[in-house]
């Protein structure tokens, strides 16, 4: 359910004055922990799918062991949806700066893209109503 104008405004208030009052919090918030996460997360993933390999080739090298080929094929599995998602969820070097004199650039640019994203509703809106009447 999208906020509405009035939401959206006060939504907009309350991140200036969080950036007026503390901008080094305020950049910290961004996301530059969730980068180092999601980091970590694919580094852990991609050892595990290490890991699957290892377990897979000793299942198929002893015998009568069978099941832990099939772990080791289900470690590599699931590590690699991690991965994938890991890697698709994390942002890009240049969407979350840590420095306080990018920030204010990368902060203009989501304004920037919020109010084409408001222009584009407030067009829908229109199209809508003028369709309606």
């Amino acid at each position: 359910m999208p906020l509405s104008e009035h939401e959206q405004r006060m939504l907009e208030q309350m991140e200036r004055a969080l950036y007026a009052e503390d901008p080094k919090f305020a950049t910290a918030l961004e996301g530059s922990g969730l980068r180092t996460y999601t980091r970590r997360r694919v580094y852990q993933a991609v050892a595990g799918i290490v890991v699957g390999i290892a377990l897979l080739m000793t299942g198929v090298i002893i015998p009568n062991v069978l099941w832990v080929s099939v772990v080791g094929f289900l470690v590599m599995l699931g590590c690699t949806v991690l991965v994938v998602t890991g890697w698709r969820k994390a942002p890009k070097p240049g969407e979350h700066p840590v420095s306080g004199s990018a920030g204010g650039s990368a902060h203009s640019r989501n304004r920037q893209r919020r109010s084409m994203m408001t222009r584009i509703e407030e067009r829908w809106q229109r199209r809508r109503d003028e369709q309606g009447h």
